[in-house]
């Protein structure tokens, strides 16, 4: 008698951004699970859910995931992770670019996570205070820098502390603006403008990504120079710097891989980041009316011309 063939595992992919902007970061995830020899279709399938910057639909996004009883699901950043342990309680989550999973709550320590969140975390509030380094680098006459801030980011308050030492640090005045959605962005811009900044660092938020053509356009028209995560040079931001999203992706597998394994995930280190990226926007120097200097250029691992 001829063996039932072994159904595909299903795997479910949780995000706030959309699959227009984002598809390659679940292309990344794939490629990983391809490298570790699994075959789609064939042995696994992936249920997606993609929230188009709504934070308010992550919640029902992650229960319908739930409802698909996958094996594993890949959050795609901080709020999906949180999002989705609260939606599917029950199943071990991958997370992949989050902020400080401590501090929101879906993990005791990185080393021993203790509950059902593994996966990566991006660094990103460290990071807050290079945006400032980076931007005096490019732009040394600054005094009055601008941070824009995602209002949901369960990371928020510890990402606005950063920036409020990297500006006594560095010894220019901050400005804040908040914004929770997109309609909200251009006003809070606006806010800053009256303000008087005179550059911007824009903090990590899964909504800025989605929006970053909204962010940097308005940010042009004021002559800013702006300084931010992955993504942001690519739209016309001045500069960005972060970890690499697409190799965090494609580590996402690994995790994914134990797991299935028979591994816990509260067992699994949570990992931070080794390969980290910055990214000069020559073009947007020039229209900005910035000359950048050599030394700067020389620690940039890609400049855009």
């Amino acid at each position: 008698m001829a063996q039932s063939k072994k159904a595909p595992v299903l795997i479910g992919w949780l995000s706030l951004r959309s699959r227009e902007f984002d598809a390659y970061t679940l292309a990344a995830v794939k490629e990983g699970f391809v490298a570790l020899g699994w075959k789609e279709g064939s042995q696994f399938l992936i249920e997606e859910r993609w929230a188009d910057g709504r934070e308010d639909r992550l919640l029902s996004l992650a229960k319908e995931l739930a409802a698909k009883k996958p094996a594993v699901i890949v959050a795609s950043s901080m709020l999906a992770a949180v999002n989705a342990a609260k939606g599917a309680p029950n199943i071990p989550i991958v997370m992949v670019v989050g902020t400080d999973p401590v501090a929101a709550g879906v993990a005791a320590s990185l080393a021993r996570p203790g509950g059902m969140v593994t996966g990566i975390t991006g660094l990103t509030i460290s990071l807050t205070e290079k945006y400032l380094e980076l931007l005096l680098a490019a732009a040394p006459k600054l005094r009055r820098v601008g941070f824009l801030a995602y209002s949901h980011n369960p990371n928020k308050a510890q990402l606005m502390e950063a920036a409020r030492r990297s500006a006594a640090q560095y010894s220019v005045e901050a400005r804040f603006a908040e914004a929770g959605k997109a309609e909200e962005i251009e006003p809070a811009m606006s806010r800053l403008a009256k303000e008087g900044a005179q550059a911007l660092v824009v903090l990590t938020g899964g909504l800025f990504t989605t929006e970053r053509q909204r962010i940097v356009k308005f940010a042009l028209a004021q002559r800013w120079p702006v300084a931010g995560g992955a993504g942001l040079a690519t739209a016309g931001a001045l500069l960005t710097y972060g970890a690499d999203a697409l190799a965090n992706h494609r580590r996402a597998a690994y995790y994914v891989d134990r797991i299935l394994k028979g591994a816990k995930p509260g067992d699994l280190p949570i990992e931070q980041p080794t390969k980290f990226e910055l990214v000069v926007n020559l073009k947007t120097a020039k229209a900005i009316g910035l000359t950048i200097s050599q030394d700067l250029l020389f620690r940039a691992d890609k400049v855009i011309e």
